[in-house]
């Protein structure tokens, strides 16, 4: 039974070659994560290793807020520079100095634009001198207020010679300082995993990347001889006090370490969904194939069950060759994933600064994965038509190779059964019932709801593969590729669900971000009465912000009505974590948004007075003259009198502070800039005259109310991008089942089609024959996929109604592309296939049995 097994496998070996590239590709695209998580991981490793290796113990305040690397940027607290001195007094203490170290040092470069940073921080320090670690490649270190001294990413990126006057935007606004060094680090390395660094004076460090004089935010200490890193840390420990956090060099390497790789954690469990969807669609294109094998293996089956094989020899043989395939297609896919994973990793590294990249590995979960997920896809896939094959009776061997297509009606109920309890998933995830378990029931509902749909699909290809061929149908190859389309409608079915599914996700994510799109549209129009708008488009971890002096000018421009700025920092609420906005003046403000308080007035806040929206209030049990604790980024916590309350959404954030409250903010200056101007004043005229305050702050621009919006909602079409690209793999997959299932066809209706030919159908006629067959299921799944991904997300819409997301938006042009887009893959999936079936021989296919 093995070796008639293994003689079949090889027997049909170009017919499952298609059914393995739907594993590779998945199996790729599972180990490539790993793979390319595992280099970056230990490229960070070795990063924070270099950074930490003359150090053998750290020492920092408590930040005032803790927050991981995923929740957001944490601020580190300052300490006065005296206990800089009593860590020198500690014994066994060979040196320590006073580190200031922070994010938010953006150079502007010769072209009067500032050097973005996607991911790596732009740190600014003070200048502490050469080191092991850091040499100087020009110049010197600065030894002036005016002077700095960058690193050489900073200065190629900038076009920055020595001698250059360099403006830098820190706490403060854009200040010029003359560049008087360019540095580097040890390995000849411009950078330390892409970071951006500018070194300043002790002085100029502290005020302008601290907020004060006298201060610093780190201490880097290394130990006497013969004393260990572990008990330098634990005397330092002891002698600080409860106020600091001391830790070994090790320690805090693993530390920054760990903190990264959640990022990338959280990036590779993306990557592994999409891999997730890649798979899911590529059982049925096993499926498939083996359904059409099966049913072409009918009266050999049958021969083996009557010369003795048993039901469980039958399935077993099956499934065996679904295991050879599963191996075969898990190691070329690993091969393919470490590829990926280089590619990728080289590929972050250089959107990242120029990241040095550890040598790629093969990390086990990889190899672990591959196999187990390539097995197990086509393991699971093979099952349903094994167990249709021990079922054939040794009498079949009697009877024609093709079986009967069977009665619907078991399948079609099952669909609805399945299809029902998807829905009822999908509703109870999206109600938010399910707690810390709703993304998990959501996603479940999907898949359920994705197979019941799916087992539904025979019942209704038939019909609508029939109206669809209808368009076809005015010449006889059309006729045929018609009723050929409709003859097998689970084979159809199955075919057209894998497309279904990729197009069903593009389709819903689409509505999804488009009535996402549409509503926030719809809610600045309706609230925002601002003809102009200050703001900057983040392209790293902070928002781009500018002078506030601008807000102040703006506002004795003629003409003007109301100005606002708005300015963000993560706090601590009576206790719990949040981010609140703080405004220049909430009375204007809040006659640009056109809204009115609930309780209390908005007016201008006084410096101990907040202001909260009414949800958020009745959540934390707060009313009119409550007091609420406040703790920033920086500073002591401060008590405030609750002095309004307005409607959720009314105004930007939930909670509202005075201006005053900005100097213990992370970053103290504003991002957001709301100009109202008087009736009958154009835009026109005043918008140059406020370009004109901006000129010192380069990473925001002045823009009318529409432009500002259309800024505000195309980071929705960037997402969708990133989005359909990711899942052009699965619709990948479903185009080879497409091409095998055609493939199979042709060659399970060889006789027939060498009739055709016989009684004058062209070469021409037959071609065009297989490609009306390919369009017309690629279409119904298109079709198929539009309709279920416009009711997913029409699903979604309505359940995320009250977040905010008021307007349903079906994109009509997107879906009809996405259906000529099918007709267009039916005729590229027919290619190879209509070929093949066009250059059969006529008398060898009269022949064939």
């Amino acid at each position: 039974m093995l070796r008639a097994t293994l003689s079949s496998l090889l027997a049909r070996k170009v017919r499952l070659i298609l059914s393995g590239l739907a594993v590779v590709l998945g199996v790729m695209f599972v180990s490539g994560s790993f793979v390319v998580t595992d280099t970056l991981s230990r490229s960070f490793d070795s990063v924070f290793s270099d950074a930490y290796s003359g150090t053998d113990v750290g020492v920092s305040a408590k930040p005032k807020i803790s927050v991981s690397e995923m929740e957001g940027e944490q601020v580190a607290a300052n300490f006065p520079a005296s206990a800089v001195e009593r860590v020198r007094g500690v014994p066994g203490v060979a040196q320590a100095t006073g580190l200031v170290s922070a994010d938010g040092a953006r150079v502007i470069g010769a072209n009067g634009k500032v050097i973005t940073s996607f991911g790596p921080p732009q740190l600014g320090g003070n200048w502490t001198g050469e080191s092991d670690l850091v040499r100087l490649r020009q110049g010197r270190g600065p030894t002036a207020d005016d002077e700095i001294a960058v690193n050489a990413e900073v200065a190629k990126a900038a076009k920055l010679s020595v001698g250059d006057r360099v403006g830098v935007l820190t706490l403060a606004p854009k200040r010029q300082f003359t560049l008087v060094g360019v540095f580097g680090y040890s390995g000849d390395r411009d950078s330390l995993g892409g970071v951006q660094e500018v070194a300043f004076t002790d002085r100029a460090a502290q005020q302008l990347m601290l907020g004060e004089t006298g201060v610093y935010n780190s201490i880097t200490v290394k130990a006497a001889d013969g004393v260990t890193p572990e008990q330098l840390r634990d005397r330092i420990a002891t002698t600080l006090g409860d106020g600091y956090v001391v830790k070994t060099g090790a320690q805090l390497s693993d530390d920054a370490s760990a903190g990264l790789k959640q990022g990338l954690a959280f990036f590779k469990n993306i990557l592994l969904g999409f891999a997730a969807v890649a798979l899911f669609v590529g059982i049925f294109l096993i499926l498939n194939t083996f359904s059409i094998i099966i049913a072409q293996r009918t009266r050999e089956l049958a021969l083996m069950r009557a010369v003795g094989a048993s039901r469980r020899q039958i399935i077993g043989s099956v499934l065996l060759e679904a295991v050879a395939i599963g191996l075969v297609a898990s190691a070329l896919g690993l091969g393919a994933g470490i590829g990926v994973g280089a590619l990728l990793a080289f590929a972050f590294g250089q959107l990242g600064g120029g990241l040095e990249l550890a040598g790629v590995g093969l990390p086990a979960a990889a190899v672990i994965s591959a196999f187990a997920v390539g097995l197990l896809v086509t393991v699971i896939a093979a099952t349903l038509p094994a167990l249709r094959a021990a079922r054939i009776p040794p009498v079949a061997a009697l009877q024609d190779a093709a079986t009967p297509d069977r009665p619907l009606t078991r399948i079609s109920v099952a669909g609805a059964v399945v299809g029902a309890a998807g829905g009822a998933l999908l509703t109870l995830g999206l109600s938010g019932r399910t707690g810390d378990s709703t993304l998990w029931t959501i996603l479940g509902g999907v898949l359920v709801a994705f197979i019941g749909v799916a087992l539904l699909t025979p019942l209704i290809s038939r019909p609508v593969v029939a109206l669809l061929g209808r368009l076809f149908s005015w010449s006889v190859p059309g006729k045929l590729g018609r009723l050929n389309s409709g003859r097998n409608p689970r084979r159809t079915a199955i075919t057209a669900a894998a497309l279904m599914v990729g197009i069903a996700l593009v389709t819903g994510v689409t509505v999804i971000l488009d009535s996402a799109k549409s509503s926030l549209a719809a809610q600045a129009e309706e609230t925002l009465h601002a003809q102009l708008v200050i703001s900057g488009a983040q392209t790293g971890p902070r928002l781009p912000s500018f002078d506030p002096a601008v807000l102040d000018r703006a506002a004795a421009l003629p003409g003007m009505a109301a100005v606002a700025g708005v300015y963000n920092d993560q706090a601590m609420v009576n206790g719990e974590r949040s981010y609140l906005n703080a405004t220049t003046d909430l009375s204007a403000l809040g006659a640009i948004y056109g809204a009115t308080a609930t309780a209390g007035t908005l007016h201008r806040l006084a410096p101990d007075q907040i202001a909260i929206s009414d949800e958020t209030a009745a959540k934390r049990g707060l009313a009119l003259g409550a007091k609420v604790t406040v703790q920033l980024s920086r500073g002591e916590p401060h008590t405030y009198t609750v002095s309004a309350l307005y409607p959720q959404d009314a105004l930007p954030g939930s909670y509202l502070l005075p201006r005053e409250a900005t100097t213990d903010f992370a970053n103290p200056q504003p991002f957001l800039g709301l100009l109202q101007l008087r009736d009958g004043v154009p835009v026109g005229q005043v918008q140059p005259q406020v370009e004109a305050l901006l000129a010192d702050s380069p990473e925001v621009s002045v823009a009318d109310r529409a432009a500002y919006i259309d800024q505000q909602s195309g980071q929705f079409d960037t997402l969708l991008r990133m989005i359909q690209m990711l899942l052009a793999l699965a619709i990948l997959i479903a185009v080879l089942g497409i091409v095998n299932t055609l493939a199979l066809s042709v060659l399970e209706r060889t006789r027939e089609l060498g009739l055709l030919r016989a009684i004058g159908l062209r070469r021409a006629q037959t071609m065009r024959m297989i490609t009306v067959e390919a369009v017309v299921i690629s279409v119904f799944g298109a079709l198929l996929g539009v309709v279920v991904g416009a009711g997913l997300g029409t699903a979604v819409v309505h359940a995320l109604e009250s977040d905010g997301i008021t307007e349903l938006t079906l994109p009509w042009s997107q879906m009809g592309l996405f259906v000529g887009l099918a007709a267009v893959i039916g005729v590229i999936a027919a290619v190879l296939p209509s070929i093949r079936a066009a250059r059969i021989d006529v008398l060898a296919a009269i022949a064939h049995e």
